[in-house]
């Protein structure tokens, strides 16, 4: 696992670029201003961006500049994008909409997605063409092609070594996605409780436009059915929403 100091680093990149992208739109009389809360999370104080955002939810319940920021302060991915989905839904116009419609494509393509990813840049590209996270997230899936053609030379190049059995065995084919966390505490307190309950667990990082996702994966499996019945077990008990999946390590 990374440093602290570089997972820090990585989170509050994407804040970074949202803070300087905002200061080149106008605010409208009508919008409250986030960024001088945004900077506060970026130099570390989220906590007190917390405390604030009570306030700012009552006196602007329908403000889409605060439930953006109620966004970017929820550390539980899915719990995130459905506050940033409303923005995009009902508040299109805003000048966040696109911002959010930015951080679901980044967390669907996280999570390896790539289909609904790709459904979220169609529609980020078609409804807000001129917007600067198109580039992003074009500049990030050409990255990640160059990381996975190199990965794939080096797997092609380096000698294969015995599967370590606390991980996997060549049997092992599947597992499940339990959850993603912008939030590494959040992610190891999931794997606590899998490897409390005796389950295999293992959370695996992974970057989009400078944010930092913990993917929590459980148990391994031979086969997809095996998996899938396992799969209503582990999401009752943990009150997940996991699914399926190839075992990506």
């Amino acid at each position: 696992m990374p440093g602290i100091e570089m997972l820090k680093q990585n989170k509050y990149l994407l804040y970074i670029t949202i803070l300087f992208l905002l200061q080149f739109i106008p605010v409208n009389a009508q919008d409250v201003d986030i960024v001088p809360y945004l900077k506060k999370i970026e130099s570390g104080n989220g906590e007190e961006v917390k405390t604030a955002l009570v306030d700012l939810k009552e006196d602007h319940p329908n403000s889409p500049a605060v439930k953006f920021l109620e966004g970017v302060l929820t550390e539980n991915g899915q719990e995130a994008i459905v506050i940033y989905q409303d923005i995009v839904d009902n508040f299109s116009e805003s000048k966040y909409a696109d911002a959010a419609l930015y951080r679901i494509y980044s967390y669907y393509y996280a999570l390896g997605l790539y289909e609904t990813a790709d459904e979220k840049l169609k529609l980020l590209i078609s409804e807000y063409p001129n917007s600067p996270y198109v580039k992003i997230a074009q500049e990030n899936i050409a990255e990640g092609n160059k990381t996975e053609e190199k990965k794939s030379e080096n797997e092609n190049n380096v000698e294969m070594k015995p599967p370590d059995e606390k991980h996997v065995t060549a049997e092992d084919k599947f597992t499940i996605q339990s959850g993603a966390f912008t939030s590494l505490e959040n992610a190891e307190s999931l794997f606590k409780d899998l490897q409390g309950s005796g389950i295999f667990s293992r959370i695996v990082e992974k970057s989009v436009g400078g944010t930092t996702f913990h993917i929590v994966y459980a148990g391994k499996f031979t086969t997809y059915g095996d998996a899938e019945n396992f799969l209503q077990v582990i999401n009752t008990k943990f009150n997940i929403t996991g699914r399926v999946v190839p075992i990506p390590w």
